[in-house]
């Protein structure tokens, strides 16, 4: 196995979304690696326009997902990881290639749960599509659905 100094923890901006990154998150501290956590909102979920009621929605969404972010990196950096937290809207496919190409990483890791966004995007053609738009490592992790009351209490460790 190859040495990792970067790696791109993505997920969907959720709680259980970013639970389901454990595995990619132990890897940076036993790799020693810098690692970047990646929130992103999928602008399809907000195709159609936006009216109040649906820009009231994102903007609350947009909060959510930041608290989500922050915690996420302050509990990697509290295992001794160099993290960076990054908050993106847009089409996932393009917003992970882009950042991980930016940041020139060395993995990056897709965290989803079954029945999620990310999990109806990464089953269709737009994963073959990743791997050619990117030159490093991609790990899709998938785990069970996790009740949102673990969800809220997991750690990213």
């Amino acid at each position: 196995m190859s040495q990792f100094d970067r790696i791109l923890l993505c997920y969907d901006g959720t709680a259980s979304g970013q639970a389901t990154l454990r595995c990619g998150s132990a890897l940076a501290p036993q790799m020693n690696a810098e690692a970047h956590l990646l929130a992103i909102l999928d602008c399809c979920d907000w195709s159609g326009g936006l009216s109040v009621p649906s820009a009231v929605e994102f903007e609350l969404d947009a909060q959510a997902a930041t608290e989500i972010l922050r915690d996420g990196v302050a509990r990697l950096r509290s295992s001794g990881v160099a993290a960076t937290g990054h908050l993106l809207v847009g089409n996932p496919l393009d917003e992970i290639a882009r950042l991980a190409n930016i940041l020139k990483v060395d993995l990056i890791v897709i965290g989803h749960r079954s029945g999620s966004a990310f999990a109806r995007w990464w089953t269709s053609d737009n994963h073959a599509v990743l791997l050619r738009r990117v030159s490093c490592g991609v790990l899709f992790e998938d785990a069970p659905a996790v009740p949102k009351e673990i969800a809220e209490l997991s750690e990213i460790r």
